[in-house]
């Protein structure tokens, strides 16, 4: 999965990815308005993590810009305001949850996991696709409950094609995904194919079906049908 910490405090900004890189998460940041503004305009993330008070705009107006832009990414306020008034303003601009500063980071983890599975996945720890099922939590997945030898790349990968079982996922959208804004500083997107392949050999190995199809010239889609 793929977030993006909009944080003014450095300090604050690294522990959260330091915290969160073991258990899958990709993180980038944005330390100001202007910048997480032209993030938000250019990528698509699983989570915003957003800090009210920046050092050259309000929070508010960030999740007024998600707004008027369509996005649909979940939306946690992180915040060291901590009156009724900003709560109630913050949810009705779009937010999803709201942690008043500090917080424990095993609380914020818990609550964006909880977060994403409910925009996903309809709030299960647990994604089965007929014979395929993912375990978030533990980070296993399994075939007619076979266990499979997979990396973390590959699981989110499996996650990130069954959200969006039917639909085309071009090559640039499946590298930003995985790699985030590193993505644009790659000469090709060759590893996408080599992930895709993978992934495709050890399902099928284990027993699944097919359900990773390529569309030539276009990307990838998980065929739900």
């Amino acid at each position: 999965m793929k977030i993006l910490i909009i944080e003014d405090e450095p300090e604050i900004a690294r522990s959260i990815k330091d915290y969160f890189k073991p258990n899958g998460v990709h993180c980038e940041t944005a330390s100001n308005y202007k910048e997480a503004v032209s993030k938000i305009g250019m990528y698509d993330y699983d989570c915003i993590l957003l800090d009210l008070m920046l050092p050259d705009g309000d929070g508010f107006d960030i999740l007024k810009a998600l707004k008027a832009a369509h996005k649909t990414e979940g939306v946690i306020i992180i915040s060291a305001k901590e009156n009724l008034e900003t709560r109630i303003e913050g949810f009705h601009l779009g937010a999803d949850d709201y942690l008043t500063k500090p917080f424990h980071l095993s609380e914020l983890l818990v609550r964006m996991q909880a977060l994403i599975r409910r925009k996903n996945f309809k709030g299960s720890n647990t994604v089965t696709f007929n014979e395929i099922t993912i375990d978030v939590f533990s980070k296993s997945v399994t075939v007619n409950q076979n266990k499979l030898d997979i990396t973390k790349k590959e699981i989110d990968l499996l996650l990130f094609l069954i959200g969006n079982d039917n639909k085309v996922l071009s090559k640039a959208a499946i590298a930003e995904h995985l790699s985030g804004d590193m993505a644009d500083m790659l000469d090709n997107h060759d590893f996408v194919y080599a992930h895709i392949k993978n992934l495709k050999k050890k399902l099928t190995k284990a027993g699944s079906e097919d359900y990773i199809q390529t569309v030539y010239g276009l990307g990838y889609k998980w065929q739900n049908e």
